[in-house]
């Protein structure tokens, strides 16, 4: 028993090995996950990891907004189909929603995205707007996936706020029947994984590797060991088995617990600080969405409470809705509770960053 103990510990320690490898130098975390329980209960949950205050806010965003894809003359334009509640970042995209649908879309860092060149050949869409493109359009996971498999635009990418590196991401979609969709740019190809068991999503390698990778810990067994360090590979393994492992149970309250129990498991500690490591960063926040009852919760590091939107109480009507802004504060520190939708003041939209 002690031989294998030590085989166990010597394999484990190489596949680490070979997930930290594979990590790139520089990246920001974050971790996405699908909660399926019983009575057909869909969840997502999401934590934002960031190594700076992220400057989020939530907005009411109704239908009917016309938009440009910010690229440019040759930008992509459409009006807004449906109605969502996002989460922004810096006020200048979105990174995190939901829409009256019930379609989610979240969006985490991938430091191997390399976008197709701009060269006019099709309309471009800024990154910024690649989440809320979906949102405004699509009811379910299938129809976005064939809408964009069918690569209608260019996605374009610019520098981070107040950095000289470029934005890096990648996008994730569930609906409330359960589907998802990994969607990643490799090497300038669109790369989507379409299907329910692509419940959990982290950040680098590239999601066909973190699949790779995570393997090998199913075939340990979560039970046995899981690996704990902050790493995506890591996050990625431990979400995975959680998410599988709780009760499924049909008490709505019980689940959107197991699902934030599940992205707490998964989150960065706040104010870590590892020099070494730069690809850790604190969490900043986490938001959890419940397909089925249409609700967003959100809950910041810095704040005591969890509170929610309801959208079901939300006008999302063309002719009546009207563009509303929850204001977090400084590094999300301002407190709500409960549910907030009637704490949103009517706003000015933000514009979304482009070329």
């Amino acid at each position: 028993m002690i031989g294998f103990k030590r085989r166990l510990l010597t394999t484990c320690a190489g596949a680490v090995a070979i997930a930290g490898s594979l990590l790139p130098p520089v990246a920001d975390a974050c971790t996405r996950l699908v909660y399926l329980g019983a009575d057909n209960q869909v969840i997502t949950a999401r934590s934002m990891d960031w190594a700076r205050d992220i400057g989020t806010n939530l907005w009411i965003l109704p239908r009917g907004i016309k938009r440009s894809g910010e690229a440019g003359p040759n930008s992509a334009q459409w009006t807004a189909r449906y109605g969502s509640v996002i989460a922004s970042a810096y006020d200048i995209a979105t990174s995190d929603g939901i829409n009256e649908a019930g379609l989610v879309a979240n969006v985490l860092w991938l430091a191997e995205s390399q976008y197709p060149p701009f060269d006019g050949s099709k309309q471009g869409l800024a990154l910024s707007l690649w989440p809320q493109y979906a949102l405004d359009n699509f009811a379910t996971v299938a129809e976005a996936v064939e809408a964009l498999a069918k690569e209608p635009f260019t996605v374009v990418t610019d520098k981070m706020p107040g950095e000289q590196r470029l934005a890096t991401v990648h996008l994730s979609l569930s609906d409330a029947s359960g589907d998802s969709a990994i969607i990643e740019y490799i090497d300038g190809k669109q790369v989507i994984h379409h299907g329910r068991q692509y419940q959990v999503m982290t950040n680098s390698p590239t999601f066909d590797q973190q699949l790779a990778l995570n393997s090998y810990w199913q075939q340990i067994g979560g039970t046995v060991m899981l690996p704990g360090t902050n790493r995506a590979a890591d996050r990625f393994a431990r979400a995975s088995f959680y998410v599988g492992a709780i009760p499924k149970t049909p008490d709505p309250v019980e689940s959107i617990a197991a699902a934030f129990s599940v992205i707490r498991n998964a989150s960065v500690p706040f104010g870590i600080s590892t020099p070494d490591q730069p690809n850790i960063s604190s969490t900043r926040w986490r938001s959890v969405a419940d397909h089925k009852r249409k609700l967003y919760f959100f809950e910041s590091a810095l704040t005591p409470n969890v509170f929610w939107v309801d959208l079901t109480k939300i006008e999302f009507a063309a002719d009546k809705g009207v563009v509303k802004k929850l204001d977090l504060g400084p590094g999300q520190s301002n407190v709500f509770s409960g549910e907030v939708h009637d704490r949103f003041k009517p706003a000015e939209p933000f514009k979304f960053q482009g070329l």
